[in-house]
């Protein structure tokens, strides 16, 4: 598929998980095809990063579900926050822990998974939605009841990736992709370079075959599809388009001397 026929599938309204964590392996040839759309009232779910900030920006988000959203050497995402501070977005914040246990149940049809992380700390007060059960064994402990991260749509980066929608990660962390492909109803894979299945294999161990096509329903080849943020070891981070992201205001990187909603 290309870019603008994944985004072509994105409704108003709609829940998408977005991969990668914070400036790390960000699908952002994707993300800049959904701005190039009308869609509006997003929910997003993400360990956010510049994808978050952006739509944000655009005005295309009604809520945000994460635990931080921040641009890794810049500790706060500046257009997310300033979104948050003038309330042009809800926010539902999980403690980064709970955010995976989210994750998890929504992979595996649950309702809910216990977990104790978030016991003790603000999240349970400043979401009063959130609930805790008991075990039902002998301890009788208190867990937190986390809520599935359920989604329609999910859109995830990988350093590689067959046709069939196979797609393998070469960087030091999987930043929990496959979850995000295993919880949403359709799951997109964007890809810095399509190889044969029988070249995967070649690029790396067969512990790196992160996401099984079972779990896609669209491929996208995009060289450089994770730019600005870092996708190693094909390249890292562009400090500098990032900086320069960071302290421009919306409308004018909007208009980007590139000609992308980039």
């Amino acid at each position: 598929m290309t870019a603008e026929e994944v985004a072509g599938r994105i409704r108003s309204g709609m829940t998408v998980g977005i991969g990668g964590w914070g400036s790390r392996r960000k699908p952002m040839a994707l993300v800049r095809a959904l701005l190039r759309t009308p869609v509006r009232d997003l929910t997003i779910v993400s360990y956010g990063g510049p994808d978050v900030g952006m739509l944000c920006a655009a005005g295309r988000v009604r809520r945000v579900v994460a635990p931080f959203v921040t641009l890794d050497s810049i500790p706060l995402e500046p257009h997310f926050r300033r979104a948050r501070q003038s309330g042009a977005v809800e926010f539902t914040e999980y403690d980064e822990g709970m955010f995976m246990f989210g994750l998890l149940a929504a992979a595996h049809r649950l309702p809910f998974l216990p977990t104790r992380a978030g016991l003790g700390s603000d999240v349970l007060r400043v979401d009063p939605r959130l609930r805790t059960v008991r075990s039902p064994y002998e301890d009788g402990e208190e867990l937190v009841a986390v809520p599935a991260l359920a989604m329609d749509v999910a859109l995830v980066h990988l350093n590689r990736a067959d046709r069939r929608g196979n797609a393998q990660y070469l960087g030091p962390d999987p930043y929990f992709d496959d979850l995000y492909a295993k919880a949403a109803t359709h799951a997109y894979v964007s890809c810095e370079r399509l190889v044969d299945t029988a070249d995967l294999l070649k690029e790396g161990p067969v512990q790196s075959l992160l996401i099984s096509r079972s779990m896609v329903a669209g491929v996208v080849e995009a060289p450089g599809g994770a730019g600005f943020t870092a996708c190693e070891p094909d390249y890292g981070r562009d400090e500098q388009a990032q900086r320069r992201y960071a302290e421009t205001p919306w409308e004018e990187f909007d208009r980007g001397a590139d000609g992308q909603a980039s």
